[in-house]
């Protein structure tokens, strides 16, 4: 049974690879971007596929509500939306050593945080209210730890989460004749 589920595992792995997508867009300051995952807006990059040959390019769906997900200078009737948010400090899976309980955060949000949206923390499933984008967590200590943020909007209602982000800390420990 065990062998049977690691086959399993093994073949969504593979072809989690051969579906692989790539998107493009360009933000409003004029910075082209990419990524593995659809953006409203971004059109579909063509990738040859295993054979070689290209993949058909189509638009990336549109945002939750029906609209093209709209950014600053799109019409007035088209709500602002987050393209992404993700925790790129510290790095998933990471393993931090002695950092004496003080933990640097950074986020990564595109486009930038707008003018009284608020970033919320999940540390260790504890809700913690911070500065901005590039932070520091106290009393972080030797461990497994989670890490997800989120933005909210003026209302306090949340527009974006990232991805849960599990990394680990090690302190070392000095040996002390008895």
């Amino acid at each position: 049974m065990r062998l049977q589920t690691i086959f399993i595992l093994l073949a969504l792995f593979a072809a989690e690879g051969a579906l692989a997508q790539a998107y493009t867009w360009t933000d409003e300051t004029g910075v082209v971007h990419y990524s593995d995952r659809p953006v409203p807006g971004a059109t579909r990059i063509n990738l040859p596929d295993s054979k070689g040959g290209p993949r058909p390019t189509t638009p990336a769906p549109p945002a939750r509500d029906g609209t093209a997900g709209a950014q600053d200078g799109a019409a007035p009737d088209q709500p602002f939306r987050y393209a992404s948010i993700e925790v790129v400090a510290p790095a998933p899976e990471e393993t931090l050593w002695n950092i004496e309980g003080t933990l640097n955060v950074s986020l990564a949000v595109s486009p930038a945080l707008q003018p009284g949206h608020q970033v919320r923390v999940y540390f260790d499933g504890n809700a913690r209210e911070v500065p901005g984008t590039n932070f520091e967590l106290e009393d972080v200590f030797r461990g497994v730890h989670n890490i997800q943020a989120e933005i909210l909007n003026e209302a306090g209602q949340m527009m974006i989460r990232s991805l849960p982000n599990r990394f680990y800390v090690q302190q070392t420990t000095v040996a002390r004749p008895r």
